[in-house]
């Protein structure tokens, strides 16, 4: 199932909160060699998870981590707007209307469809709290698997070749998207709309485009 789930919420799941950074430490640093910090006890946090950031979690039926993306209003501090500002030619992405999304992960071994699910409730919160565009920093194996879930970013600008290649990328929200990944997913509108009111309680969240 999908959680929604802010960062000072994280202690009441201490399973997946743990596993999740594990998994984190796993991907980013152990499969993909980038540069970032893992604690002693093996997991991967940085400086914007300390900032109260709104977690979406595929939670697996023992409790444990299946993926996780995480988001912050560009309003704030975010590693679009800190780091990579040179891939948007110098301008600053903010807006109340703008969110970023960074640390996309999936456990090992995740099933096909928990990318899919993951970038669901990405589409639910643009929707849910009437966002415009997802703004994000990806790499080039990313590319592959939004093209395949049928939801791919304009892209702003990139650096790098071939498989060292990064990117600030653009996604627009709306009904027709999150439609898309429903069917992707394999998740029903209604269970969608469930896991999403039982974060934020009950909001005017239509159950499909035309609806």
């Amino acid at each position: 199932m999908l959680r929604y789930i802010y960062g000072d919420e994280l202690n009441a799941f201490p399973k997946l909160r743990d596993t999740m950074f594990r998994d984190r430490a796993d991907q980013f640093h152990n499969r993909l060699g980038w540069e970032v910090n893992v604690t002693s006890s093996g997991e991967e946090r940085d400086q914007y998870d300390v900032i109260n950031p709104l977690y979406v979690i595929w939670q697996h039926a023992d409790g444990g981590h299946g993926g996780s993306m995480r988001f912050l209003p560009t309003v704030g501090r975010t590693m679009v707007n800190d780091h990579f500002r040179h891939l948007t030619g110098g301008v600053r992405i903010k807006s109340p209307l703008v969110w970023e999304c960074t640390r996309f992960c999936l456990s090992r071994g995740a099933e096909t469809r928990v990318s899919a699910a993951l970038m669901l409730g990405g589409a639910e919160i643009g929707v849910g709290f009437h966002l415009k565009h997802a703004v994000g920093v990806f790499d080039s194996r990313m590319v592959r698997i939004y093209r395949r879930l049928g939801w791919g970013p304009t892209i702003l600008g990139s650096d790098g070749e071939g498989r060292d290649e990064i990117s600030v990328g653009l996604w627009e929200f709306g009904t027709p998207v999150r439609d898309r990944l429903l069917k992707k997913a394999g998740i029903s509108a209604e269970v969608s709309k469930l896991w999403f009111e039982r974060a934020f309680g009950s909001v005017d969240l239509p159950l499909s485009a035309t609806g």
